[in-house]
């Protein structure tokens, strides 16, 4: 199969052909038919995951069709339409018997410990529990935007966040991962402000829910600002970067007993932020990591979309090929543009 491939760290990777995987006795073999480019999959590049190893196929935002399946798998057949969660849960460990498959203590993640989902077919394992299946109607670059970015955001916001209707969520960052979660929040009845370095995000962020915004190249103190359009500070807020000036905003600006949920990831230099301990333990604040999102969890989110509560196409962006991949995998470490990138083409 045609796959994009890096054999060292933050050098360029390639296209090759490579062999075709096979299922795993519980597992299946995906086509895949769309994929994402995310942040994580840069990080991944640069040598930021120790559970990488070299040569690798990144890409773990994937949607595609079922086209062969092994002999212990139940659910599942050839020419099935589906998706899978970043984290692949083992459905035997005890954080998986007790319904939290995002931090299974043996997970698999395509893209990191196994290769991924840049090349035109991808292996799953644990499939009769991580499989999801998609609705006819949802096209594959639509599915596969809402494999990390917008599930992580509906878990952050929904189950971690714990947001109530008339709450005020803070948002820094408004890439893929911001995006969703404004559009997630704002769909649940919350007053969301959107925080990030550009117009044209904030603009953007406006038309899908954000009720305020806060553009933090020309404003001197967010938290501040923060704290004057809310009336005293946000009752739950999203670091949706991973960069400590954002996660320190995110957490000094929420009022008395406020949610922080960390959600973009904070590696390599940036692992060990700040942290305003001194607000954390006087006004009892709360603060979450949001790691994905169980396979379970998904008809929940599927119905929103399905009754048009939740638009997650209007966040696809760029639609490429697999041979732009690789330029597009090293351009992660800028500023992502309006919306998520997705590979669509792979022949």
């Amino acid at each position: 199969m045609k796959a994009v491939v890096f054999e060292k760290f933050g050098e360029a990777p390639t296209i090759q052909t490579v062999p075709d995987p096979k299922p795993a006795a519980d597992g299946v073999v995906i086509k895949v038919e769309a994929t994402g480019l995310c942040r994580s999959d840069w990080h991944g590049w640069m040598g930021h995951d120790a559970d990488i190893r070299l040569p690798h196929v990144p890409g773990h935002e994937l949607a595609g069709v079922v086209v062969a399946a092994g002999k212990h798998v139940t659910r599942w057949k050839a020419g099935e339409r589906v998706t899978v969660p970043f984290a692949v849960g083992c459905g035997h460990c005890f954080e998986c018997t007790s319904g939290n498959h995002q931090v299974c203590e043996h997970q698999s993640q395509p893209g990191f410990n196994t290769w991924g989902s840049f090349a035109e077919y991808v292996a799953i394992e644990h499939a009769d529990t991580n499989l999801v299946r998609l609705p006819d109607e949802m096209e594959f670059a639509t599915a596969a935007s809402l494999g990390c970015r917008f599930v992580t955001s509906f878990r952050a916001i929904v189950d971690q966040g714990r947001v109530k209707p008339g709450e005020w969520v803070a948002v820094h960052g408004c890439g893929g991962v911001g995006l969703s979660a404004i559009m997630i929040a704002s769909s649940m009845g919350a007053n969301v402000i959107a925080i990030d370095l550009t117009e044209e995000k904030l603009d953007f962020a406006k038309q899908i829910g954000a009720v305020a915004t806060i553009n933090a190249s020309t404003t001197p103190n967010v938290v501040k600002a923060v704290k004057q359009i809310t009336n005293g500070g946000a009752h739950m807020s999203m670091d949706a970067l991973g960069h400590p000036t954002t996660s320190f905003n995110s957490i000094a600006n929420l009022r008395r007993r406020g949610r922080h949920v960390q959600v973009g990831l904070m590696l390599g230099e940036h692992a060990r932020p700040q942290v305003p301990m001194d607000k954390v333990i006087a006004f009892e604040l709360e603060i979450l990591g949001s790691h994905g999102m169980q396979a379970y969890r998904y008809p929940a989110m599927m119905e929103m979309i399905r009754h048009g509560k939740l638009k997650p196409e209007l966040l696809v962006g760029k639609k490429i090929s697999l041979d732009e991949a690789p330029a597009a995998l090293m351009a992660m470490g800028g500023f992502e543009g309006i919306g998520i990138g997705v590979v669509t083409k792979f022949s």
